[in-house]
C-alpha cells in the first residue's frame, strides 16, 4: 500500500511525526506521498521526504484555498522544487467552489498556471475538486492530452462526475470518506466503477478518520496506519478481496508517480 495523500507538515503531527512514519510502517504501509498545498508546505514536505528516502516523497504546489497568496503565476519555488528527487507531481491544485478562501478567478488562474508547469515539465497533477465540478473539467480538458498522468484525490462527486472523470483519464484517489454510512452513501455504491488500474488510496490525514474504525480510536487525528482499514471497505464496496484492491492500487501508484523498483526511476 502507499497513501497518496498524506498532510504531513500539518501541526497536528507535530509531536509524534516519527511515531506517526513508524506506525505506518508497523501497518504495512509501503510509502507515503506527502502533500504541498502552498509554497511554504510544499517546501516543508520535500524537506520531510528527504528525510524518509525511498519511502515518503512528496508534491509541490497551491491548493485553492491558498491560491489567493499567488502573485507570480510563474510560480518559480514550485518550478524549483519539483527538480527535486522527492517532488513527484504538481499539485495538489484544483478549485474549492464550498468555502471559497480564494476568489474563483484566483483559483482558476493558479489551478492553470499550475496545470501549465505540469505539462512543460512532463510531471503528473494531483489534483482537489469541490464543488467546483463543471469548471475543474473545462479548464483541465485543454492540458489533459499534454500531461501525463493527473489523479483527482479525494474523490467524493456523483456517479455521473465520476464516469467523467474517467472518460478524461483520470485517476481517482478513495479515502475514508467511503468508511462513512451517512456522507459516503453514493461513494459506497459508485466505487466499484473504478478500473483497478485508476483506483488509488489514501488518507488525507490527519482529515477524514474512517468512521466505522473499530475500536474507536481516543483522537479524531488520522494518519496512515489506517489505510488498510480504508482498503478493506473499498475492497467490500467492489465486491473483491482486500489483497486484490492493495496489490492492484500499489502497482497503480507506482507506475503514476514512478516511484519505487529501480527500473521506475
Amino acid at each position: 500500500m502507499i497513501d497518496i495523500g498524506v498532510n504531513l507538515t500539518n501541526s497536528r503531527f507535530d509531536k509524534d511525526r516519527e511515531a506517526v512514519i513508524e506506525r505506518a510502517k508497523e501497518a504495512g504501509v509501503k510509502g507515503l506521498i506527502l502533500t504541498g498545498t502552498s509554497v511554504e508546505e510544499s517546501r516543508q514536505a520535500q524537506v520531510m521526504a528527504r528525510q524518509w528516502p525511498q519511502y515518503c516523497y512528496s508534491t509541490a504546489g497551491v491548493h485553492p484555498h491558498d491560491a489567493k497568496t499567488v502573485s507570480d503565476m510563474a510560480l518559480p519555488v514550485i518550478r524549483l522544487l519539483a527538480a527535486e528527487p522527492e517532488v513527484v507531481a504538481i499539485g495538489e491544485c484544483g478549485l474549492d467552489f464550498n468555502r471559497d478562501f480564494s476568489p474563483r478567478p484566483q483559483q482558476e488562474a493558479v489551478f492553470e498556471a499550475q496545470l501549465a508547469l505540469a505539462a512543460e515539465l512532463n510531471m503528473p497533477v494531483f489534483m482537489h475538486c469541490r464543488d467546483a465540478h463543471e469548471r475543474f473539467l473545462a479548464i483541465l480538458k485543454p492540458w489533459r492530452d499534454r500531461l501525463p498522468a493527473a489523479v483527482l484525490h479525494c474523490f467524493t462527486g456523483s456517479e455521473a462526475e465520476l464516469k467523467q472523470c474517467l472518460a478524461l483519464d483520470l485517476h481517482i484517489g478513495i479515502t475514508g470518506w467511503v468508511c462513512d454510512e451517512r456522507r459516503g452513501s453514493e461513494l459506497r455504491e459508485i466505487v466499484r466503477h473504478i478500473p483497478d488500474n485508476r483506483l488509488m488510496i489514501e488518507t488525507d490525514c490527519p482529515y477524514l478518520l474512517p468512521r466505522d474504525y473499530r475500536p474507536k480510536p481516543k483522537s479524531s487525528r488520522n494518519e496512515p496506519k489506517f489505510l488498510p482499514h480504508i482498503a478493506s471497505v473499498i475492497a467490500h464496496c467492489r465486491n473483491q478481496e482486500a489483497a486484490e484492491v492493495i496489490a492492484n492500487s500499489y502497482t497503480t501508484t507506482q507506475e503514476f508517480f514512478v516511484i519505487g523498483s529501480p527500473e521506475a526511476r
